[in-house]
């Protein structure tokens, strides 16, 4: 009934209404609003909350049993990530992962119904051995092309960016990033940088450069930390360049962090930045909490030591309340990987 109600929805109001309601309706169909079929206790609410964390933080195994709290109280997007988390565990579609998937999908997810939709390119094709599903590869990703396209017609950028999923046609990707979509201004970049489009060389140069700052600017952080490597590169403006990789340290990116630490330290000395070895170790040892997650520790067991050695006993101390008040400041450590993963 529920389903029935948000297609009706998209079919009553046409593009020039309001946008709130756009708004509105966006959220609903496109799975964006974590509560949308599901009211959670503060309980649940906070299981959610700490396993998306821990997702973003590469903890798989740890994110797993506080994803399913909400997964089972009928959370879409706890569902989601729980479906992604099992289905990256394996590196195949396995039947658990996929019931996941089709609960959120069933909630008119459309990020899931584009993996349910992708799962013809998975292993478990080659292997023989896929889960069976309520439909087809192909209806999931016209289930998902029905829903996001009126979205995207009315102006919505994050579901025009879903349109480029979906159809693969670069047109959708400039329409979002156009629109303001950060994520899709960020790849307008990679692509341009690879050799999409038309451009005379120092056109293209600067269209890179242009899409990297746009990106940045709608907060992006892995696009933040490449703007800055643009600028430096680019023999640019350092303070620009340092300003992002603190921008992108002060959003909780693992990348913008090691760098803001290591380089403070002058561990290595780069961007111009100023000495603070109490800043840098402080920074670098924040990173331990991501121990379990993208081998991180490595990096932290090999810099900490090399910064401290030039320390004395009362700048460590100094440090570790410098750590102390950064995290109680700051969003949790994150890795930031795209929702809609391969």
């Amino acid at each position: 009934m529920k389903q029935k109600l948000a297609i009706a929805i998209i079919w009553t109001f046409s593009v020039a209404a309001h946008v709130r309601t756009l708004s509105f309706i966006a959220a609903l169909l496109l799975g964006l609003s974590s509560q949308a079929f599901a009211h959670l206790t503060a309980e649940q609410q906070s299981c959610k909350n700490q396993g998306i964390l821990l997702y973003n933080q590469y903890k798989a195994a740890s994110a797993t049993p506080f994803l399913l709290i909400a997964a089972e109280a009928g959370d879409a997007e706890a569902q989601f990530y729980l479906a992604e988390r099992l289905r990256k565990e394996k590196q195949f579609m396995t039947a658990e992962a996929q019931k996941w998937y089709e609960e959120s999908a069933n909630q008119n997810n459309v990020y899931a119904m584009i993996q349910l939709g992708r799962s013809d390119d998975n292993l478990c094709v080659n292997m023989g051995n896929c889960p069976e599903s309520t439909k087809t590869p192909a209806q999931w990703l016209k289930g998902a092309l029905d829903l996001t396209k009126p979205v995207a017609e009315s102006g919505d950028p994050e579901a025009m960016y879903l349109m480029y999923e979906l159809t693969l046609k670069e047109e959708w990707l400039e329409k979002s990033a156009n629109s303001g979509y950060a994520l899709a201004q960020y790849w307008m970049a990679i692509g341009t940088r690879q050799g999409d489009g038309f451009f005379l060389p120092w056109k293209r140069h600067e269209a890179i450069g242009n899409w990297l700052k746009l990106s940045a600017e709608g907060g992006y952080p892995p696009a933040m930390m490449e703007y800055a490597a643009f600028i430096y590169e680019d023999q640019g403006d350092l303070t620009v360049a340092r300003h992002w990789i603190v921008e992108a340290a002060k959003k909780g990116y693992k990348s913008g962090v090691s760098s803001y630490g290591a380089y403070s330290a002058h561990s290595p000395s780069l961007y111009d930045f100023p000495l603070d070895r109490v800043k840098g170790y402080a920074l670098t040892s924040l990173l331990s909490e991501l121990d379990g997650g993208g081998d991180v520790q490595v990096y932290v067991n090999e810099t900490l030591p090399e910064i401290a050695e030039k320390m004395t006993p009362e700048q460590i101390s100094e440090a570790s309340e410098f750590a102390k008040n950064w995290k109680a400041t700051h969003p949790p450590l994150s890795f930031f990987p795209e929702k809609l993963s391969r």
